[in-house]
């Protein structure tokens, strides 16, 4: 008969390595040649400097932006769309990528401080692999 302890000694260390595998295979395709499951976006702040983050797809910029402590991204109402604090002018060679505005947050950024045609809600722009290299710009002031 097995010891209990020297069973669970197994068990965790084959539940370690099937986590460090997945931490592996994220960062890349998914196993079978599908889509990368992260996408890098950068972030430029009001003064110029530039962050390169990784972003889950399936996410939001916003959500990535809070993970990685993005200064300049209040994101105070958490991603519900009901503030402005997570506006973004996305660079140009990205608008038709990150898709249009909806009303509501249209509506939203009525409240966003100088908002320009590339102004988004950075909650509202879903990761996909398509968004690799993504480039977005955060203004002086939020809401």
């Amino acid at each position: 008969m097995r010891r209990p302890d020297v069973a669970l000694g197994r068990k965790l260390k084959q539940m370690v390595k099937t986590v460090l595998d997945d931490q592996i295979l994220r960062y890349g395709a998914e196993p079978g040649g599908g889509a990368p499951t992260k996408v890098k976006i950068t972030f430029v702040d009001s003064k110029g400097q530039a962050r390169t983050v990784e972003g889950e797809v399936g996410s939001t910029v916003m959500e990535t932006a809070r993970r990685n402590d993005i200064p300049e991204i209040a994101a105070e109402c958490g991603g519900a769309c009901a503030c402005a604090t997570c506006h973004v002018y996305v660079d140009a060679g990205w608008l038709e990528k990150t898709g249009a505005r909806s009303q509501m947050e249209e509506d939203m950024l009525d409240f966003a401080f100088a908002v320009e045609p590339n102004s988004r809600l950075c909650c509202q722009i879903v990761v996909q692999p398509e968004l690799e290299g993504l480039i977005v710009r955060t203004p002086a002031q939020q809401g």
